[in-house]
């Protein structure tokens, strides 16, 4: 299939392709910039739990629909309703693997399949890597339980894509950042004065824009290859230290302090510790020569400091 090319990934789509619907399951923040990103070119919906979104959903030019990935029952009426699904949301905070992405693919498989899938996962899946380089064909490797979990999701997407022709496409996606995102960037944390690892401790981190993971997603609806792997990431290779530092030196803000690993234990909780006991540097040569995406922010220096 040749696609168009505009602004954006997939560009002006052709008349036929407007008859298609897109469905989003967990429609956050990405979730939105996925919908704007095509809206006017298909049609959109978005599965919600909440009345309260109902409104919110509209207003963006999304077709909300009320049902819940920890009620099976509530799903069957997605059946055939979409011919892509993206699928962001997360799997339960406890328990083993993830039933919720299971639910959502048992529903999709009760009417005609969609025609693409794709599901965002996590880098964390790869676990450690003592900074070496992780590409997508490496072991996975988790070594929490919110990993683990996301490793399941990625195994029941693949054999969704395998069991019904569906093509299922997987996003590894590390920290994501926007200054128009809430919580989206570290000048909340810059303020606090969060202690970071000194340079012979620290860890190598990922980062992704939220405008260019929501152009992955889109791109991979439709270029995607089958029960494909994809890390997202920008370009960016840098220890946490030296991203906080340079965050601060763009927001004209004092560094972070650093601290031994040992003290670290000590005076961070338990997530931001398990956040520093991994360090990998993400190859993304896949998502430029498969997905032909060019980033907006290839570097954080780039995105840090743009409003969308």
């Amino acid at each position: 299939m040749i696609l168009p090319s505009n602004q954006s990934p997939l560009g002006a789509l052709p008349a036929r392709f407007r008859r298609e619907r897109l469905l989003i399951v967990g429609c956050g923040d990405v979730g939105l910039r996925v919908a704007r990103g095509l809206r006017g070119r298909v049609g959109l919906l978005a599965l919600t739990s909440s009345s309260s979104r109902v409104g919110e959903l509209r207003q963006a030019g999304i077709t909300p629909l009320t049902g819940n990935l920890d009620a099976s029952q509530t799903l069957r009426r997605l059946a055939g309703l979409a011919t892509r699904v993206v699928h962001l949301a997360p799997p339960p905070g406890e328990g083993q693997g993830d039933p919720r992405t299971r639910a959502l693919v048992a529903s999709l498989r009760l009417r005609s399949a969609p025609a693409s899938l794709v599901y965002g996962s996590t880098s964390g899946v790869y676990g450690d890597c003592g900074g070496e380089i992780a590409i997508e064909t490496r072991a996975v490797n988790a070594t929490t339980a919110r990993a683990s979990r996301r490793i399941d999701a990625e195994s029941t997407v693949r054999w969704h894509g395998r069991a019904t022709g569906v093509r299922s496409a997987v996003l590894r996606i590390p920290g994501i950042y926007a200054p128009d995102r809430e919580g989206g960037t570290p000048h909340a944390r810059l303020l606090k004065r969060t202690p970071v690892l000194r340079p012979q401790d620290d860890v190598y981190t990922n980062h992704i824009h939220a405008d260019d993971l929501a152009r992955a997603c889109i791109a991979a609806l439709w270029r995607g290859r089958p029960q494909r792997i994809y890390n997202v990431n920008d370009d960016t290779q840098l220890k946490m230290g030296d991203y906080f530092d340079l965050a601060a030196d763009l927001y004209g803000l004092e560094r972070p302090p650093r601290v031994t690993r040992r003290e670290a234990q000590t005076l961070l909780s338990p997530m931001l510790l398990s956040f520093m006991s991994e360090s990998r540097r993400m190859d993304n040569s896949r998502i430029k020569r498969e997905l032909k995406l060019v980033l907006r922010y290839p570097t954080v220096s780039a995105g840090l400091l743009v409003k969308t």
